[in-house]
């Protein structure tokens, strides 16, 4: 196995050598291989701005020069997954990596490569923080305050030891150092909300401290405007407070507490307007809020009190126009709208209408080959409600454009059962205002009439809705 890595990595560097361009001290080199690919190339990319298109080689490899690059944090795309890397000025980052396990495969090397790896790291480690949520919400306060105090100590230690080691530049560390406090802030902003939401009776008992790391939260972070751990604490931020609003205001209904009621959601849009300066990063969560509160409408009203609202607090984004398009396709999604003559491709490529595919209550889910991770948890999920409920068949509708064959393999590789799969025909919305879609369930009946589409997978009340659907 030895010999065989040594002989891989010496073809690896015969074919870097010969692709590295001229290089001068402001700049990067980047390449690699990668196994089992699932597209031809991969794209490096910062704020938005694709800087560089790497093609595969007929061994998978690939590589090239990052001319005057600044350091920060860079995007790799192989579609349809990424990951972050830090670059500087000088690195020299060989990657590699395994689609089948893209984030726990993702290995770097080289010069500079020890940043890269560091926040491969805190990611995997941040994924398992959901377990952590899970297992320990029922804590009280102040034991669950103790416990994400470790989590930040021992991150932190890491990062001690890493900077012994390779001597890491200032501005590393405060990029790492923020990713391990926003992980940390984020810990407490999920299990203060999941308290006021599921487990009221510890709300007396949060220490006054709990929440004092808000004064140091900032909203217009410009080198963290695409980090996944900066922009998750924002959101869990303002869905906390959206919460500590009906408290404020003794506003005590299910509704107010209902992430996806117009009123919660258009709080939250005019509290992501008023504290967030940055109108890139504004944007993001006002784009977001919008297409959530228009997607999770029940009527009309709803929709337009959406669109409103962002003309009300002069919206500079560049989504406008999608929007209303997402506006005139939700008013044929709210209840008492019929859907049976929905056209959609089987594994056959045969063409059937939604009437035609069962005779029992249907719920349908919207899956996507660009969100991996995220369509193999809606798949497992999904299973086990099969398993509970059969007297409702559960249909995944795939929304992935002009991507048949892709979409029959990813079945097959995932073993789906088939009959329960369909994919759109005539997509018109956006790849990037469908992934809106991806948690939204629609409750049918057997007539083919939309009873509910408020909700949503990732929900702990989903079987109390599943249940009010059955009696429907």
């Amino acid at each position: 196995m030895k010999l065989k890595l040594i002989i891989l990595l010496t073809s690896l560097l015969s074919f870097l050598s010969c692709k590295q361009d001229k290089k001068t001290s402001e700049d990067s080199y980047i390449g690699g291989q990668i196994a089992n690919p699932s597209s031809k190339y991969v794209i490096i990319s910062k704020n938005d701005i694709n800087l560089d298109t790497l093609y595969l080689n007929d061994l998978n490899q690939f590589g090239g020069t990052l001319k005057n690059v600044q350091a920060g944090l860079y995007l790799f795309k192989h579609p349809p997954e990424n990951q972050i890397m830090y670059i500087e000025p000088g690195d020299s980052t060989l990657v590699w990596l395994n689609t089948l396990a893209f984030d726990e495969s993702i290995n770097f090397s080289g010069k500079g490569s020890e940043k890269s790896n560091f926040l491969t790291n805190l990611y995997l480690l941040n994924q398992q923080d959901n377990n952590f949520i899970v297992n320990y919400y029922k804590l009280e306060p102040s034991e669950f305050a103790q416990k994400t105090d470790s989590i930040r100590e021992e991150r932190q230690q890491r990062l001690r030891y890493l900077d012994q080691k390779y001597i890491l530049s200032e501005d590393f560390k405060d990029l790492a150092n923020s990713s391990i406090d926003y992980e940390f802030y984020d810990l407490r902003e999920r299990y203060a909300f999941l308290i006021r939401k599921y487990y009221r009776e510890f709300l007396d008992k949060f220490p006054k401290d709990f929440h004092d790391y808000r004064k140091d939260i900032s909203f217009n972070d410009e080198n963290l405007q695409e980090y996944y751990v900066y922009l998750n604490l924002i959101d869990d931020y303002l869905r906390t407070k959206s919460l500590e609003y009906c408290d404020k205001n003794t506003i005590d209904t299910r509704n107010c507490y209902n992430l996806n009621s117009n009123e919660n959601i258009m709080r939250r849009i005019v509290l992501a307007d008023s504290i967030i300066q940055n109108d890139k990063i504004k944007n993001i969560f006002l784009d977001r809020l919008a297409a959530q509160g228009i997607i999770y409408s029940q009527n009309t009203t709803n929709i337009q009190s959406i669109l409103d609202l962002l003309a009300k607090i002069n919206y500079s984004g560049q989504r406008v126009e999608d929007l209303k398009q997402m506006a005139v396709i939700q008013k044929r999604l709210l209840p008492g709208y019929y859907k049976g003559n929905l056209k959609m491709l089987t594994t056959s490529r045969d063409t059937v209408q939604l009437k035609n595919i069962s005779r029992n209550p249907i719920i349908t889910y919207y899956w996507s080959m660009n969100s991996q991770g995220h369509h193999k948890w809606q798949h497992k999920v999904i299973k086990d409600l099969q398993e509970k409920y059969p007297e409702i068949d559960f249909i995944g509708i795939n929304i992935d454009k002009n991507k048949f064959e892709p979409w029959v393999q990813e079945i097959k590789k995932n073993a789906y059962d088939s009959k329960f799969e369909y994919q759109l025909i005539n997509i018109s919305l956006e790849n990037k205002l469908l992934k809106n879609y991806l948690n939204k369930l629609l409750f049918i009946d057997r007539y083919g009439t939309i009873v509910r589409g408020d909700a949503q997978l990732n929900t702990p009340d989903i079987e109390t809705k599943i249940l009010e659907f059955i009696s429907y």
